[in-house]
């Protein structure tokens, strides 16, 4: 990717949590770029790394237990691991917002919302408090919340509408990246739909790149242009959306879309992976999916996979389809 395209990247990023139990390897030298204007879909198990690597690009990493052991994180060509907590303070919120899992737990119960939305805008922009009430008024008919609504607290409102003043929150001063975590997973059906709906349109309508972390690939498919699949730490394929659903290539990849109901077939059970994730205290040498993999070697279990291009812009960490493909 060209660099002047180029908003996130990052490289041979390595996060450990360091307990007494012993060290849990969160996320193990990866690697992923994120163009401008571009949707990221962030898939993977619970305990993949995906909110792990959320919380490094934001320097969120609670320490301790946590600590950034190597890498760069390139935003706009800067390394964010070299900037200081109070650089680090411009930039959260400004350039880069991020919307968590819970909207119940990410708003304050004792303010109304309309001074949540303000307390934002007033810490990066040189505006009065009556400016910055009036924009967080805007900014929730944006969302789709009455302006009479602003001066009403959190517990006022349900999920759906928590989530909604969140966003309102992560975009009030116009981001440049967006990072989603799970943000539908505490809301029901009907409302996922509405704030995805939502999303996607305030994603167009602002211009910013986004990065989805998700464990559905229906809702990737419907907003993301790229796809990165990560497993034990570690991104295994990364590609285009149309490119990687057409044609998944990692055995991992191929597992998690076998053990997606298809509603045009009559099965009486759906194929799952074998086994469970390892322990990221006590991760498999080599690669770390190979005791689960049915396509794995014998030089699976001896040398970590790199990402090679297997088919234009379409990467995969592995040797077995590499070969298969002519491409080892």
């Amino acid at each position: 990717m060209a660099d002047n395209n180029l908003m996130l990247d990052i490289r041979d990023l390595t996060i450990h949590y360091e307990t007494d139990s012993g060290v849990v390897h969160a996320v193990e030298g990866l690697n992923l770029q994120l163009g401008r204007g571009e949707s990221l879909g962030f898939v993977g198990e619970t305990g993949a790394g995906k909110t792990t690597t959320a919380l490094g690009i934001m320097r969120l990493i609670p320490n301790p237990p946590g600590k950034i052991k190597s890498g760069q994180i390139l935003f706009d060509g800067e390394d964010l691991l070299k900037k200081s907590e109070a650089e680090m303070r411009r930039i959260r919120g400004a350039k880069i917002a991020m919307i968590f899992q819970d909207p119940m737990t990410s708003l304050n119960p004792v303010m109304t919302v309309d001074k949540q939305i303000a307390e934002m805008i007033r810490l990066h922009r040189n505006v009065s408090e009556h400016e910055a009430l009036k924009q967080a008024g805007d900014m929730l008919e944006l969302v789709g919340i009455r302006r009479e609504r602003m001066h009403d607290y959190p517990h006022q409102f349900s999920g759906g509408m928590k989530q909604r003043v969140v966003i309102a929150i992560a975009l009030a001063c116009d981001p440049e990246l967006l990072i989603a975590d799970e943000p539908t997973t505490a809301l029901d059906v009907t409302i996922q739909a509405q704030v995805l709906e939502l999303m996607k349109k305030l994603k167009q309508q602002f211009s910013a790149s986004m990065i989805l972390i998700t464990h559905d690939l229906g809702i990737v498919a419907d907003i993301c242009d790229k796809v990165a699949i990560m497993y034990a730490g570690r991104v295994v394929e990364y590609g285009d959306k149309r490119s990687l659903y057409a044609n998944p290539l990692h055995p991992y990849t191929i597992g998690l879309f076998r053990s997606v109901p298809d509603i045009d077939e009559d099965v009486d059970e759906l194929p799952v992976i074998p086994g469970l994730m390892p322990d990221p205290m006590d991760l498999p040498t080599g690669c770390a999916f190979h005791p689960r993999c049915s396509m794995a070697e014998e030089c699976c279990s001896r040398e970590r996979p790199e990402m090679k291009e297997l088919e234009p812009g379409h990467f995969v960490a592995c040797p077995v389809r590499a070969r298969m493909l002519g491409q080892a």
